[in-house]
Order: C-alpha cells, then structure tokens, then sequence
C-alpha cells in the first residue's frame, strides 16, 4: 500500500528497459508495475522507442531542452504540468515504485579528465516528487538508485538539441543499488533546516560518493 520513488542518475535511454531486465527474474513484479518518468527523447528518437515500448511511462520535457524551439515552450509546459497531476492520481492510490532522473539528462565523462560522473541533481525536481508523495494521502517513501550502464549506449560528449544523435552500442554489463531510504523530516530536524534543503544536501552527498 505504501509508494516509493527512486531518486536516480540517468545514463542511456535505456535505463528502463535495462533496470526492467536486471529485475525480472529476482522481482518480476517490480519490473513489470515499476514508472517511470522519462524525457520525451524516449518517444520521439526513432532508435529509443524500442526500449521504451512495454514500460509504464509518464513523459515530462526537461529544462535542459524547454527552449530549444522558443514557439514550443508553452506547450511542453502543459504537457510537464499534466504528467505532474496525472502522477498525483497515481499515488493517491498507493503501491506505486516511480523511478525518476533529476538531473533531467544523462551522465557525462569529465571533458578534461574523461572521468565518468553522475550528472547534477536538479533540487527542485526532487522536492516535487517529496511533495507528491507527501500530499498523495498514502505512506511514501524515497530511496536512491545509482544505475551503471554507460557503455551500453553512451551519450554524445555535449548536450545536443536535435533528434538522431550518433550512438555506439556495445555488449556491457550492468548493475543498480538502492541506498538507504531518505528521511527529510529526520535530517532537518538533527540539521535545523528546512525538508527540502535537507532532502537536496542528502542527494548531494549520494551524487558524490556513487
């Protein structure tokens, strides 16, 4: 009855195919039920759509990409705002595992280094999902997910605006490990600071140490 998101990095369009297989055999009810909230590349690359058909997927336009065409803007928010509340009716019921991506992009190497690292967190995506499952009227829980599978199909180096960037596929392994659960009310307390600044700095943290 309880609902639970997975806070996590975002590394190849196909992460939810990926983390649908890697949970199969051991949690096939995870892996078939589990939603994920994806960027509209997942539906509109034509090379994507395969790995995202058969998940439960609720699409959002992430900031990076809002205003790469400026008379699109207005529609890609609608768009943001109906997933948010058609989200909401889905927790107001309870058992629901969300996966989402708060950085809103995939992880890149370091230009200078090349060493891999996961993407920045936007704070004030995670805050919507801490809220959500706080106002959704069921009990609701938050862990995060760090996710290794960069090699399977890894981003170009620089954010590009088109559709039909250049991909190089490989045979890799892939792995995923839950961190323990966040609990913001028991951070800010011990903190004296706010949930939402405290939720951010826990994350953070996992940013740095995964």
């Amino acid at each position: 009855g309880h609902n639970v998101v997975l806070i996590s990095n975002h590394q190849t369009e196909a992460d939810p195919a990926i983390i649908a297989l890697l949970l199969e055999k051991t949690n096939p009810r995870i892996s078939e039920n589990m939603i994920y909230v994806a960027g509209d590349r997942v539906i509109t690359d034509p090379l994507c759509k395969p790995f995202s058909m058969g998940r439960n997927l609720i699409c959002v336009y992430s900031k990076r990409h809002m205003y790469d065409v400026p008379e699109h803007v207005e529609m890609k928010r609608r768009a943001n705002t109906r997933s948010l509340k058609e989200m909401a009716l889905l927790l107001r019921d309870g058992s629901k595992i969300v996966w989402i991506a708060p950085s809103g992009g995939r992880d890149r190497p370091d230009p200078l280094t090349e060493e891999w690292y996961p993407d920045s967190f936007d704070s004030s995506s995670v805050d919507n999902m801490r809220r959500l499952i706080g106002r959704s009227g069921a009990a609701g829980h938050i862990y995060p997910l760090a996710l290794l599978c960069y090699d399977i199909m890894p981003p170009p180096p620089k954010v590009e605006k088109e559709i039909g960037e250049k991909r190089i596929m490989s045979f890799h392994g892939a792995g995923l490990s839950v961190a323990p659960k966040i609990c913001p009310s028991e951070i800010a307390v011990a903190g004296k600071m706010s949930e939402e600044v405290s939720c951010f700095l826990y994350l953070k943290s996992f940013e740095k140490n995964n």
